[in-house]
C-alpha cells in the first residue's frame, strides 16, 4: 500500500485520538475544578504505525484489505486511575456518554490473563466530523492503574521488544 493511502486510513483514527483525549481531559479538569476527586488520574492515546498494524495483521491472518474491519486497535487511548475502584467509575462514565458507543468490553481485571496482566479494555465507537461526511471510528480504551500499566509496561519491553521470557 503506497504512503498517501497509508495517511488516509489513518487520518480518521488520529482524529478520533484526538478528540477523546480532549473530551477525557475535559473530565479530569471539570473534577478538578469542583474540587471533587477525580478517578482519572491521566489519559494518554496513539494510533499504531505501520509497521505495528502489518504486523499484527500478519499475525492474526488478516488481509490487508481488511485491516479496518477487523483490527479493534488502530487506535488505543489508555486512562490511568490510581485504584481499582476507580476503574469501574470510568467504565460507568464511558457507558453513561451520549458521543460514544460500546462495541465490547473484556474485563482483564477480575479475570486476569494467564500472563499476570490486568487492564479493562472497551471497544468504543466515537463520531469523527468532517466537512462531507461522518464516520464512526472504533477506538480501543484501555483503564488501568498506575501499579498495572507499570506491570504491563514491563512486561511488554521484555516480551515483544526484548524476547525475554
Amino acid at each position: 500500500m503506497e504512503i498517501q493511502l497509508w495517511k488516509d486510513i489513518l487520518n480518521p483514527y488520529e482524529l478520533a485520538v484526538e478528540e477523546l483525549l480532549v473530551k477525557f481531559n475535559h473530565l479530569i479538569k471539570e473534577y478538578q475544578d469542583r474540587g471533587m476527586y477525580s478517578p482519572m488520574e491521566q489519559v494518554c492515546g496513539r494510533v499504531k504505525s505501520i509497521s505495528s498494524i502489518l504486523d499484527k495483521a500478519q499475525k492474526k491472518n488478516i488481509e490487508v484489505d481488511k485491516i479496518e474491519e477487523q483490527l479493534d486497535d488502530i487506535a488505543g487511548i489508555r486512562i490511568i486511575c490510581q485504584f481499582v475502584e476507580d476503574i469501574e467509575k470510568v467504565t460507568e462514565l464511558i457507558r453513561n456518554r451520549s458521543d460514544m458507543q460500546v462495541v465490547t468490553e473484556k474485563d482483564y481485571i477480575n479475570h486476569m490473563k494467564s500472563s499476570g496482566y490486568r487492564s479493562y479494555h472497551m471497544i468504543i465507537e466515537v463520531p469523527v466530523f468532517f466537512s462531507d461526511r461522518k464516520e464512526n471510528m472504533r477506538v480501543e480504551v484501555q483503564i488501568r492503574t498506575i501499579a498495572m500499566d507499570f506491570w504491563a509496561s514491563l512486561d511488554h519491553q521484555m516480551k515483544y521488544k526484548k524476547d525475554v521470557e
